[in-house]
């Protein structure tokens, strides 16, 4: 698994930011890109597994240079979020969708107070994404998500049922006895105990039981009744179509766009994280579907 080269951390860092602390003490610096219309639409971006948020400066510059504001946002343990992997103590999915999401749309909320919010997550930022808008769906105006699939193992299909199984099962059994991944197999990053735990259990279940939490997501889910982006990517092995296509079928009530990028579409780079590279062509068909509801890539 190789990620997309990141843009460069000194243009990045140039961005202004805002710091914004949870309540367990987690501190999470929040940069923006603001539209010169204070009412234009703003996009929190959310990384994907062991992403940094400033991978993301080319979707977050081409979806402003479509008169968007721009939110980035690194999740818990990663890139500029304090403390980092290793000084943390461990947590899981409710840590990042019940702590950390509301802390940080609050932020964005406050900067941008006449403006609708629309989360853009790519792979497990998609999936943070889906499970805080289903929750709090009245702070959220639409949701996109990239390379964001159920990662269940019988969603693999037939050829790939014992790879996701043996895999991702080992992931978190190893992840239960050392209290973190340390990377190896399928994950090359290190990552927290309580995520690949509960991404484990998912893989098996099909169901986001996650460790800790009063909600019954699936449920919510279910009720869901937001516009949501679905982006597929046709050399995605990681999030294959039919893991997004899985997954979207859970939403039966949300206003559901399907977009899958494949060899018509002018995205060239296809895969799980290449699509960074065509970020211009992503980041103007995810902005003319926040404003006009459609796809034109």
């Amino acid at each position: 698994m190789t990620a997309a080269k990141p843009e460069s951390r000194s243009e990045f860092t140039t961005l202004e930011a805002t710091e914004v602390t949870t309540a367990d003490g987690v501190v999470f610096t929040l940069r923006r890109l603001a539209a010169a219309d204070p009412a234009a639409p703003v996009v929190l971006i959310l990384p994907a597994m062991a992403m940094k948020a400033r991978n993301y400066l080319a979707l977050a510059k081409a979806l402003h240079a479509q008169g968007l504001s721009v939110v980035t946002a690194d999740l818990r343990a990663h890139g500029e979020a304090r403390p980092p992997l290793g000084e943390h103590a461990d947590f899981g999915y409710r840590e990042m969708i019940e702590v950390d999401l509301p802390a940080i749309v609050g932020a964005v909320e406050r900067l941008f107070p006449h403006a609708p919010l629309h989360l853009f997550g790519h792979s497990l930022g998609g999936q943070i994404a889906l499970l805080f808008a289903a929750a709090e769906p009245e702070r959220v105006a639409g949701v996109t998500v990239i390379g964001t699939g159920t990662v269940f193992w019988y969603a693999f299909g037939p050829r790939r049922w014992f790879e996701a199984l043996s895999q991702i099962q080992w992931i978190g059994l190893v992840s239960r006895v050392k209290g973190l991944w340390p990377g190896g197999v399928l994950i090359p990053a290190p990552m927290p105990g309580g995520v690949m735990t509960d991404w484990s259990v998912h893989s098996l279940t099909s169901y986001y039981r996650v460790r800790g939490t009063k909600r019954r997501y699936n449920d919510l889910l279910k009720r869901m009744t937001l516009p949501v982006l679905a982006i597929s990517l046709s050399e995605d092995v990681l999030g294959p179509k039919s893991n997004v296509d899985f997954l979207a079928g859970r939403m039966p009530a949300a206003k559901l766009t399907h977009w899958h990028v494949d060899e018509n579409s002018t995205v060239t780079h296809r895969d799980h994280f290449a699509w960074i590279k065509d970020s211009p062509a992503v980041g103007a068909a995810v902005a003319q579907w926040i404003t006009t509801g459609a796809v034109g890539a």
